[in-house]
């Protein structure tokens, strides 16, 4: 197919976008029922499924049916893959210019049509539309960083290593890669793959979220638009036996996946056993700590936001805060701020907090709250019977605040993934540290303080491998990479950044003899060669 050049890339509006989605020639058609089914994304079409199972996604704000997601056929998954895999065949040729004119044209198309896959991400997921616009950015920002791939695979080079005798190393793409995606964050993290692996030269079957899919599938249609070429990138749906199929083709290199600790093991585990290469991104159990002399309003501010934004979906979340000394007497400070707080559907101008993913996810929050209470901890906050006007139906939990928790709590243990704080009081930030380097995660962790000694000892001796200081969602910018560590990665190597080129690479090595007399032995050589 044609890339998309400068001035029509600038032709490309949303508007034309959803027509050509909405008329069945792009990424759901419109069944009898009123609902929609979203299709499967194959060798550069928009594929209604054959299969007889679907899943039913529901806003939820109301609950109401949107679409209706496949349970991808295995012989429709077996198509995607050996589309990759024909387009892999001349893709891993293409030149770093070619790869990288696409990720500049994709990266155009994305912020141009940034709000209306934001919406998308709204009706789907449930976040408000600020939110969602945050979602995209910072996937956005992952794209952006891939234009510079030429650069970041350069490869080395030893002349003269003996003599007559130079050694090169480079970078060569792997083939055939698979990203299977949470629902929690629609964009950022499908563009936390494949614009990595296909700028390296990789092709890449993606699997987003059965709950909210319609992000990633208006985001195919625009890295069609920007130039990917058709099989470079197809998108299929499920759940477990989507999962497994990736895990087990054998012409799947790698597999990069973002989600839970049961899916997560699950898939390293058996991709590895199948000899793949698995980057998998799993639970947290963030720790916010806060010491006596910090900022208080600016303190504030950023705790009730990274505790209760997002409804608390987020894999960097401060679900937990440790008040150190004098400081645990903010917590009705806290507890007002959260009051203020407005619960809503996410397209309504004002709305703190959408509805949490589904029901399940809302009664789970809700009976580890409750087993807080009965473990022994102080519910000073109920956020449980929240109401909305309007939206009677929908996955509604307000901030909720737990004092006295304690590490061997229910509600401490288990990542609570909604908008939950729970709190701890400690006497010394020594036995901060020492509570967040017990706890079997490491994904993320803040501290807030004006003490510069006090950030530093906390910085060399936490064991979290992404660290805020006065930061209260440390994540960072895709020229790093996503470090978390211990319980909350499997495999060595990180998503975006140098981890994200290393992972969907692997190193080539020449040595190569070039004598300069350009003679011709007549007898060869059959010790072991020796350099000199």
């Amino acid at each position: 197919m044609t890339a998309c050049t400068g001035a029509l890339c600038h032709l490309r509006t949303a508007a034309k976008l959803h027509a050509r989605i909405a008329s069945g020639n792009g990424a759901v058609t419109q069944a009898r029922n009123a609902s929609y089914l979203t299709k499967n994304f194959i060798g550069g079409k928009f594929v209604e499924s054959s299969t007889d199972e679907w899943i039913d996604l529901r806003n939820p704000a109301s609950n109401e049916v949107v679409t209706r997601v496949p349970c991808t056929t295995p012989a429709e998954m077996q198509a995607a893959v050996d589309s990759c895999a024909d387009t892999f065949a001349t893709w891993k040729d293409s030149s770093v210019m070619t790869r990288q004119t696409i990720m500049i044209n994709l990266a155009h198309l994305l912020r141009k049509n940034q709000t209306e896959i934001a919406k998308s991400i709204v009706k789907e997921q449930g976040k408000t539309l600020v939110d969602a616009e945050g979602d995209v950015l910072r996937g956005i920002q992952v794209c952006e960083y891939a234009i510079g791939t030429p650069a970041l695979t350069l490869g080395d080079t030893s002349p003269s290593v003996a003599k007559d005798m130079d050694i090169q190393s480079y970078r060569v793409p792997l083939g055939v890669t698979a990203g299977i995606c949470p629902f929690n964050f629609p964009a950022m993290i499908p563009l936390w793959m494949f614009p990595m692996a296909i700028a390296t030269g990789n092709t890449m079957v993606l699997k987003p979220s059965e709950k909210d899919p319609g992000a990633t599938m208006m985001i195919a249609q625009m890295a069609q638009d920007a130039g990917v070429p058709d099989g470079a990138l197809n998108i299929i749906h499920g759940s477990h036996d989507c999962v497994n199929f990736i895990c087990d083709n054998p012409v799947i290199k790698a597999i990069s996946f973002v989600g839970s600790d049961a899916a997560g093991e699950h898939i390293y585990h058996r991709g590895c056993a199948n000899g793949k290469r698995v980057q998998s991104n799993m639970g947290a159990k963030n720790h916010g700590v806060i010491l006596p002399d910090a900022n208080k309003t600016t303190t504030l501010n950023q705790l009730v936001g990274a505790s209760f934004g997002a409804a608390g979906q987020r894999c960097m979340a401060l679900p937990h805060t440790i008040f150190v000394g004098e400081s645990q007497e903010w917590i009705p400070d806290i507890i007002e701020m959260a009051k203020s707080l407005q619960v809503n559907e996410g397209m309504v101008p004002g709305t703190d907090i959408g509805p949490m993913i589904s029901p399940e996810a809302r009664d789970r929050a809700c009976e580890l709250v409750e087993s807080g209470v009965q473990q022994g901890a102080t519910l000073l906050m109920d956020g449980r019977n929240v109401e909305v006007p309007g939206y009677p139906n929908g996955n509604w939990m307000g901030p909720t605040l737990l004092t006295d928790v304690t590490p061997d709590m229910d509600v401490y243990y288990e990542e609570i993934f909604a908008p939950v704080m729970t709190c701890q009081n400690a006497d010394t930030l020594d036995d901060a540290i020492a509570t967040i380097n017990a706890n079997r995660y490491g994904n993320g962790t803040a501290l807030f303080t004006t003490n510069g000694a006090a950030a530093r000892k906390f910085t060399f001796e936490v064991e979290a491998g992404q660290i805020g200081i006065n930061v209260p969602i440390p994540v960072p910018l895709p020229m790093f990479s996503f470090t978390g560590n211990k319980g909350s990665i499997l495999g060595d190597l990180n998503f975006y950044g140098k981890g994200g080129i290393q992972f969907y690479t692997q190193l080539k090595t020449i040595t190569s003899l070039w004598r300069e007399s350009d003679s011709t032995t007549l007898k060869a050589s059959v010790a072991m060669p020796q350099l000199k």
